[in-house]
């Protein structure tokens, strides 16, 4: 063990509480001390970034709700009325909204980041989702928001999505990375029933088909993920290239984080798992990657809300560390 793991471990240990009695609060506290390499690790200029884009499947009924509400829902976080406006502002987390696809030109807009590649992926039950091309745009535009657009200090980062379809794309992803049947990947998204829901499987299994071919995790990417699922991956590697503690929402932010962990498994050291959504295959998602996520609220937003109400979680665990008594400092007897 590296002396700095065996000084956090002493650390947490001899604080005054009996040993493990602050459960998960300790390996979050050992985890970012670790990233940080320091006993008294700090969250400076916490962030939030919110990729949106469209998809050319949601024309094949894959969602409940019509492709315009990805538009809609963008003018919606502009305009601060939105679940993620809300808890970003409650725990005073910096929100950004990163146009990636949308099928719409917005005004400009302080909060908007433009990084458009196109509008919107195409349908994947005719061709491949995006070019080799997009693809790398792609990841070069989301390494170029952490590069550009962060606070200059900022060290922790969290990953949210709005898109139609999206959940579609993430259960592709899921079931060719994590070689598992379709059936095991697909949810409700945004509410089907149990029609839409058949349709839905059989629209994916269609596609999972058509490329079976495709293996590679970039290929997968380009295959069929979307333009703010691939722009979400090259900002979570280019998070990691900088050390930063790297918060994960829910099953499409996982689904970007999959493909990350599978060109750079290494990321996993600064994944913090913000909970557990309630779509289908997030758990086994979850499972994949050993993580153990902070919390379980039965929610399926996205938008990155998950990392906005589990972040003063991971406050608290940095708090107790640096300004927790010891035993020693306090005066109380240890056993």
């Amino acid at each position: 063990m590296k002396q700095i793991e065996e000084e956090l471990k002493h650390k947490i240990d001899l604080k005054t509480k009996p040993l493990g009695a602050l459960g998960m609060l300790e390996k979050l506290a050992f985890q970012i001390g670790k990233i940080q390499n320091t006993l008294s690790p700090a969250l400076i200029e916490p962030s939030i970034m919110v990729f949106a884009a469209d998809h050319g499947l949601a024309k094949a009924g894959v969602s409940a709700y019509p492709q315009e509400v990805t538009y809609q829902m963008v003018m919606n976080f502009l305009g601060g009325g939105a679940a993620i406006n809300v808890f970003a502002k409650q725990n005073g987390i910096d929100l950004k909204v990163i146009d990636a696809g949308v099928n719409f030109d917005f005004p400009e807009h302080p909060q908007l980041i433009n990084a458009k590649v196109a509008k919107g992926t195409k349908n994947l039950l005719e061709e491949k989702a995006m070019s080799s091309a997009h693809l790398e745009k792609c990841l070069a535009n989301g390494a170029g928001v952490i590069d550009r657009d962060l606070a200059e200090n900022c060290n922790i980062v969290g990953f949210g999505e709005m898109g139609i379809g999206n959940t579609s794309s993430a259960a592709l992803i899921m079931s060719v990375l994590c070689d598992l049947p379709i059936e095991d990947c697909v949810g409700r998204g945004t509410g089907l029933n149990d029609l839409q829901l058949q349709q839905k499987i059989a629209t994916l299994s269609e596609v999972k088909k058509k490329f079976a071919y495709v293996k590679e995790p970039r290929a997968v990417l380009e295959t069929f993920g979307g333009f703010e699922i691939a722009q979400m991956c090259g900002a979570m590697l280019r998070a990691f290239e900088k050390n930063m503690i790297i918060m994960v929402d829910g099953f499409i932010a996982s689904s970007a984080f999959l493909v990350a962990s599978k060109i750079k498994p290494e990321i996993i050291n600064n994944a913090v798992f913000c909970h557990v959504s309630d779509e289908n295959a997030h758990a086994a998602m979850l499972n994949h990657f050993g993580a153990e996520p902070i919390l379980n609220l039965k929610m399926r937003l996205g938008e990155g809300t998950g990392c906005a109400v589990a972040y003063p979680i991971i406050k608290s665990a940095v708090t107790f560390l640096n300004d927790m008594a010891s035993f020693e400092s306090a005066g109380v007897s240890n056993k």
